[in-house]
């Protein structure tokens, strides 16, 4: 006769012991590894497993179905068009940010939709829905938290939509684990994705967050579905970001930009300027340079301060760049430029809450310093773009010309840039190529 052989389970995040122990060597838990059952090997060779037809692709006729507009064309945007038939969106965000908020405008959009929560009643959904003044004549709702009810009510009501509001609040009789634990929150989604490929139903899960900004739950819930979309604040919480970390049906590259109002999140649907900020006269450390994220365009205002040490050891401090390569470009212009910065406190900002992650603004960074230092404005006018090498070299950009397309709407008159970089004449603007930091000096002092 076959053994039953036991394991031991963490029920927070699904860690295997072989014995029980008191804390979870994993996620530092305590108490929350009891004893399991698993069936034995000899059980596993016993059972009869019919193997599977495979599927021939070249006998596939592929008709690509429409995307479903949702309506919202920043959250189109993002989604890479629309919705996809059959996919499964995870939308997370801080608490508060407003991710029900944009579920209730997406649902409004669609106009079908089935809007599940574990979290809130029907009175309370209504009371949002009035105060944001949304026509939610075509949603129907369900206060549920068992995943078996859950299904059963999507393939009797046969939605445009679902929306779960939210996934750590759904439970399944499959596991006998907590409510929110890891092993609840995979069998959920598990089964949600197989409902959505079966039946063609787009279906968004809200998902809440930890205090280090990542999804709660295992790591293998945004490895399940197919669009991880998060919904962030920028640093003076004017906006709101909607931002695609992943997506199978199109580019993670694209973000949404919105700005909370009475009745809900509104579109900023020309946001290239909105992250600089409007100055009577220049100001010494302040530069302008261009970022792109995905296929679009955002003016970026870098700060620079530089004073004098008052300690023996200089302080480098930076927001929405990355230190490590703030101090590579200061140890560059130390070396290259002769501009001593071994006695001065470096400080560097982003304006606006954006965070800087590809290498288009080392020149603006490195000019923003040496007009700090040489208490130098430099002309609101002049945009400036370029990579910096460790030899001082200015390397050139990707899709320059679409940013001085979008520097020239904006009366961008003069545009600093690598030497080698091939551009197209843009009229009324001077493009001064430059091709090491020194010569960038010398276009500014």
């Amino acid at each position: 006769m076959s053994k039953i052989s036991t394991i031991h389970e963490c029920v927070k995040c699904g860690a295997q012991f072989s014995k029980w122990q008191g804390r979870c060597t994993e996620c530092q838990s305590w108490g929350t590894i009891p004893q399991v059952a698993e069936i034995s090997e000899t059980l596993k060779k016993d059972i009869q497993i019919s193997p599977d037809q495979p599927i021939n692709f070249d006998q596939i006729n592929l008709q690509e179905k429409e995307r479903i507009k949702i309506g919202i064309a920043e959250v189109d945007r993002v989604l890479g068009g629309g919705l996809v038939a059959g996919s499964l969106v995870l939308l997370g965000g801080d608490p508060g940010i407003g991710k029900s908020t944009l579920a209730l405008q997406i649902a409004q959009g669609i106009g079908d939709t089935l809007y599940i929560s574990g979290e809130e009643s029907a009175h309370q959904i209504k009371m949002r829905a009035d105060r944001l003044k949304s026509n939610l004549s075509g949603l129907k709702f369900i206060s549920q938290t068992s995943i078996e009810k859950i299904i059963a009510t999507i393939l009797d009501q046969k939605p445009k939509l679902v929306i779960i509001d939210s996934i750590q609040t759904i439970n399944s009789s499959d596991s006998s684990n907590g409510v929110g634990s890891a092993t609840q929150i995979t069998a959920c989604t598990s089964q949600l994705m197989e409902l959505s490929k079966k039946s063609g139903i787009p279906i968004i899960i809200i998902g809440h967050v930890t205090k280090e900004g990542f999804v709660a739950g295992p790591k293998t819930l945004e490895h399940l579905v197919d669009t991880v979309l998060y919904l962030e604040n920028d640093s003076r919480d004017f906006y709101k970001i909607l931002r695609g970390v992943k997506n199978r049906f199109g580019s993670t590259g694209e973000i949404g930009i919105f700005e909370m109002t009475e009745i809900g999140l509104k579109e900023v649907i020309n946001p290239t300027n909105i992250f600089i900020e409007e100055h009577s006269s220049p100001s010494s450390g302040t530069t302008i340079s261009i970022i792109m994220e995905g296929s679009r365009a955002f003016l970026v205002e870098i700060q620079a301060l530089a004073s004098k040490t008052s300690f023996g050891y200089p302080q480098r401090r930076s927001t929405g760049f990355d230190l490590n390569r703030l101090q590579m470009i200061i140890a560059v212009i130390s070396k290259t430029a002769k501009v001593n910065l071994t006695n001065h406190d470096i400080y560097l900002n982003v304006a606006g809450g954006l965070k800087i992650k590809e290498t288009a603004t080392d020149l603006a960074v490195c000019l923003a310093i040496v007009s700090a230092y040489l208490e130098k404005p430099i002309s609101q006018n002049i945009l400036i773009l370029g990579e910096v090498g460790l030899s001082g070299e200015i390397r050139t950009v990707a899709q320059i010309d679409r940013r001085i397309k979008e520097a020239s709407k904006l009366k961008f008159n003069k545009i600093i840039t690598a030497k080698n970089q091939n551009i197209r004449n843009v009229a009324n603007t001077e493009i001064i190529q430059v091709a090491n930091i020194g010569e960038a000096i010398r276009t500014i002092s």
